[in-house]
């Protein structure tokens, strides 16, 4: 299945401040930093290896994706075609929590599902002690527009 082929139950989130949801600068999307919210709302809260398990991250971390890739969709005429090149995944850890590469497979597996494992972006992993909200993960998206 293409990205033009993708069938999303997620539309781009509503931006929670004063910024956009993804700017197109060029032949690059780039999204805001997106965090697991449905609706608007954050469906879990808590760092990862405390209040958080990491399963529940990795859950987290697919609803963050699935939201940046809205993003980058909402930015684009329909039909255009993109490439991620860089995904930048934070994740709220508690101290001693170093698993952070198996919390941001959650949102590789879902690139890999929508686009295709030849779509697979060059990715970070980064701890941090906090996120807006509560959030256990946030994930920033590059892309690139295909021709």
């Amino acid at each position: 299945m293409s990205n033009n082929d993708a069938v999303l139950s997620v539309s781009a989130p509503a931006p929670q401040g004063r910024y956009v949801a993804a700017v197109v600068a060029g032949d690059t999307v780039r999204t805001a930093g997106m965090t697991p919210r449905r609706d608007g709302a954050l469906v879990i809260t808590g760092r990862v290896g405390a209040e958080v398990s990491p399963e529940d991250a990795q859950a987290a971390a697919a609803l963050a994706v699935r939201n940046a890739l809205a993003a980058v969709r909402s930015a684009l005429p329909t039909g255009t075609r993109f490439r991620p090149v860089e995904m930048v995944v934070y994740v709220a850890a508690a101290p001693g929590f170093t698993a952070l590469s198996t919390v941001a497979d959650g949102a590789s597996e879902v690139v890999e599902q929508e686009l295709g494992a030849e779509n697979l972006p060059a990715r970070s992993a980064i701890g941090v002690y906090s996120l807006p909200g509560g959030a256990p993960v946030e994930i920033a998206l590059t892309a690139v527009i295909v021709p």
